[in-house]
């Protein structure tokens, strides 16, 4: 029976909030050339001469309310340990090894695929814990994986699962999570995905095709079955239907912009205006992220809620996202098993 190993990858996290700690996440996460793909040179100026010193010690006050939700604990690494644990259990009689690295910080994709490397594996499935494809998450940690394995000196069978949007266990555990609220006591569902700058996005496409041309927003098709802002629409497509949301009741909005040249509509601009038009109850769901973080717990559930409250909202109700939900781990272990 062949050997195999599982590399379940996560974003990653600071090891705590204390703002050195912040600092050396932001670091390694923003000097990543598929993050802010810019040169080289610019991209030392900007990351290591003006974001991260300024924005270190205001992000560490963010992770320590982080923290302070998940009991002290980062809830990203907590939630991703316990799908990894689920796993285990779940393949453990057909031979197969679990491991589970953060794309920066710890624990470290250096170090856990190291001790893949001495596990002499037959067979090795790289499963990034991204839904839709994005090279700067996505991308880039199958790329650090794909670097690690090409220096060893037997290279093993290699799958990589580089995007699982229309997994249908994994719209399956959203709804679940959804059946925690009633969508009729809701003025309007906001989905609302991790933003891109536009350059990024518009890199998928063939030289005569853009997001518009290949109706990146309307349908999934052989042009733009890696566009980000494509999958991010689909993925909505497929909640709605079984949600049995009319097209007036819901929104697709794009969050965490650095600046004004990233997807639109922007998510907070959508809650300020939906406050505006006179809703009083919006349920959000946050599909690009399996376990909640600082982007679902802190910007949806807090800053969101602030921005809502000032025009005359009441409660951004934020669903919590697949996290280690059984129905989740469940279509991870049916990709893996596809797979081997």
């Amino acid at each position: 029976m062949k050997k195999i190993g599982i590399l379940l990858i996560q974003l990653g996290t600071p090891d705590s909030p204390k703002t050195n700690d912040v600092r050396r996440y932001l670091s390694e996460f923003l000097n990543d050339p598929r993050v802010i793909d810019i040169n080289w040179l610019g991209r030392k100026l900007l990351v290591n001469g003006i974001i991260v010193p300024f924005r270190a010690p205001k992000s560490a006050k963010i992770y320590k309310e982080l923290w302070e939700h998940g009991n002290g604990i980062s809830p990203l690494l907590t939630h991703s340990e316990n799908v990894q644990k689920k796993l285990q259990k779940r393949l453990e009689h057909q031979n197969v090894t679990v491991h589970l690295a953060m794309r920066y910080q710890n624990p470290s994709m250096y170090d856990v695929m190291e001790q893949m490397h001495q596990a002499n594996y037959d067979h090795i499935v790289i499963l990034p814990l991204f839904p839709q494809y994005a090279s700067a998450s996505n991308g880039s940690a199958i790329e650090l994986a794909n670097k690690i394995i090409a220096k060893w000196w037997v290279t093993p069978e290699i799958s990589v699962i580089n995007q699982f949007y229309d997994s249908e266990g994994y719209i399956d555990s959203i709804i679940e999570r959804a059946k925690e609220f009633n969508l009729a006591d809701y003025d309007h569902v906001l989905f609302s995905y991790h933003g891109l700058p536009e350059r990024q996005v518009e890199k998928v496409h063939s030289e005569e095709s853009n997001c518009e041309t290949a109706n990146c927003r309307i349908e999934i098709n052989e042009e733009n079955h890696f566009c980000y802002q494509a999958t991010c629409y689909a993925t909505t497509r497929l909640l709605v239907e079984k949600l049995g949301l009319s097209k007036d009741k819901y929104t697709v909005a794009f969050q965490s912009r650095l600046n004004q040249k990233w997807l639109t509509p922007f998510s907070d601009k959508v809650v300020e205006q939906l406050a505006k038009d006179g809703a009083k109850k919006v349920l959000v769901f946050s599909p690009a992220f399996v376990a909640d973080c600082l982007e679902t717990v802190v910007e949806i559930g807090t800053e969101y809620q602030e921005i809502f409250e000032s025009f005359g909202g009441k409660k951004i109700q934020l669903v919590p996202s697949s996290n280690d939900h059984d129905r989740f781990v469940g279509a991870l272990e049916k990709m893996i098993v596809n797979r081997i």
